[in-house]
């Protein structure tokens, strides 16, 4: 998947348009290192949530903006790059900030539909807000730049899921930020939420580190088996293509959902950029490629 000459095309613009924000941010990715990967004392059998599948949502932005890239400027840079490690950073949080973050997040209807629902559970299906949560209240470790540079990471690490993309009062077109720069919120938020919806091939949960068969909750061994299945995806001009095996007819209509859910996300991103800021995302449709054919 990784073009050596390539894959670090973002860290090396940043570093080029200002050494000393790129040193912030690599400081920054140091210390995130370990807490990425508290993610496994609450989803030990989880599929992978770590510094790993941080850059290659990295790696899927990079190749998604494509010709745009000297378009951004150094802050919108820096803080898609932040944005990239610290979007799941609200899987590993404490039981005492998963009280005190719950009482600050709008659950909706959640609750009462899911009454049996467990700290994990919430933490799943609401960890994009327990990330954003989380930034807040540790910024000061992260020495961001300003109270701007913060609301900025702190918006497009919510948005890589659930969040509304068109909503101009939450992701602005053009977010101003000290020293000139302004960021283009809803791109940033979409590149994310794009990328972090197509890693979902075998790499990112190599058989060395998970015996699928000895996972116990079922959604979590669906989702490892889905990743299995998939050998690889094409980032084409026009479209993203899954590459799977279909020699298991189980999987097979897991395969399908999984592309339709793709889709959507593909469909909800194109119409935040292409429709409301100067950049675009060429991909229009998601495609199945049975690995026999390919």
């Amino acid at each position: 998947m990784y073009d050596d000459d390539k894959s670090f095309a973002l860290e090396y613009r940043l570093r080029e348009l200002d050494p000393q924000l790129h040193k912030r941010f690599t400081d920054c990715v140091f210390g995130l290192q370990k807490l990425l990967s508290n993610y496994k004392l609450i989803f030990p059998e989880f599929t992978d949530h770590t510094e790993m599948h941080s850059i290659t949502v990295i790696d899927f932005s990079r190749r998604l903006i494509g010709d745009q890239l000297e378009k951004l400027n150094k802050t919108e840079l820096y803080v898609m790059l932040l944005g990239c490690y610290f979007h799941d950073v609200g899987m590993g949080i404490t039981k005492k900030d998963f009280d005190a973050f719950s009482s600050k997040i709008d659950f909706g209807d959640y609750m009462s539909l899911h009454p049996d629902a467990d700290m994990p559970r919430v933490i799943r299906d609401f960890h994009n807000e327990f990330s954003g949560l989380f930034i807040r209240k540790y910024a000061e470790f992260f020495e961001l730049p300003s109270e701007k540079h913060l609301e900025a990471v702190i918006q497009i690490s919510r948005g890589h899921r659930k969040t509304d993309l068109m909503d101009e009062t939450v992701y602005p077109t053009r977010f101003d930020v000290p020293g000139g720069d302004s960021v283009c919120l809803p791109y940033l938020a979409a590149l994310i939420r794009l990328a972090d919806e197509i890693d979902v091939t075998a790499a990112r949960n190599p058989v060395l580190l998970y015996d699928i068969e000895a996972i116990t909750d079922e959604i979590t061994k669906t989702e490892h088996k889905k990743h299995k299945t998939v050998h690889d995806l094409l980032l084409e001009s026009d479209a993203f293509t899954l590459v799977y095996d279909d020699s298991d007819e189980d999987m097979n209509e897991n395969i399908k959902l999984l592309a339709k859910k793709m889709q959507r996300t593909l469909d909800q991103c194109r119409a935040a950029v292409n429709g409301r800021t100067p950049y675009v995302i060429t991909q229009s449709s998601v495609k199945l490629l049975p690995l026999r054919n390919a």
